[in-house]
């Protein structure tokens, strides 16, 4: 468990300061969470390259666990509903789990292709169903208490392209920024793997 330990906190401190940040706006599109929350992924890459995918399933039940304890706390000063909780955690879980899959399976190629091709493939998961559990009208009946009819306003999408509900615009921006930044997360992978690993070496 100590070998992992920094990497618990790691994935801890990201899901805190996402659910903390995702309630101030950046723009008309975003939340400053969205340049926080990427980050998880390269926390879980950097575990599955180091540790092997078992530790990194640890570090994301981890996170999962605090985002839970979050959105518990969120919760009872009003600042989320049960529908958007279950939205963020079945989100944060099948793109984490996604996202080591996809390494895993191609954890033999070019140093950056499992993180770059896991990253994309947790960040669409991610975005498509975080946002249309919390947000989609279709689902309305399952939470008739959460009034999500601001979301699914008709607006063009980002501003300029054809109508679409609200909430399109706002994954969409979403999904941009993580794809992004699972691209420059790559020199941070590098340089954080190559030091974990011969930090191994010397001790072995």
């Amino acid at each position: 468990m100590s070998r992992i330990l920094p990497g618990v906190i790691a994935m801890a401190a990201v899901v805190v300061a996402s659910n903390i940040l995702v309630q101030h706006l950046l723009g008309a599109w975003l939340t400053w969470g969205a340049l926080t929350y990427p980050v998880a992924f390269l926390v879980t890459d950097i575990m599955n390259r180091v540790y092997g995918p078992a530790a990194a399933r640890k570090v994301v039940y981890a996170g999962f666990v605090t985002g839970v304890l979050c959105s518990v706390v969120a919760a009872g000063l009003d600042k989320t509903t049960l529908r958007i909780a279950i939205a963020s955690g079945a989100a944060f879980l099948s793109a984490q789990l996604m996202d080591i899959s996809v390494f895993n399976q191609l954890r033999k190629y070019n140093w950056w292709l499992p993180p770059l091709a896991a990253s994309v493939a947790g960040s669409i998961l991610d975005t498509a169903v975080f946002f249309s559990i919390a947000f989609a009208a279709q689902l309305t009946p399952i939470f008739p208490a959460d009034d999500v009819s601001w979301a699914n306003e008709l607006v063009p999408l980002l501003g300029h392209g054809p109508v679409q509900p609200l909430w399109v615009s706002l994954a969409v921006a979403d999904c941009g920024v993580k794809l992004a930044q699972a691209v420059l997360a790559l020199v941070p992978f590098r340089i954080v793997v190559g030091n974990l690993i011969q930090r191994r070496a010397q001790i072995h």
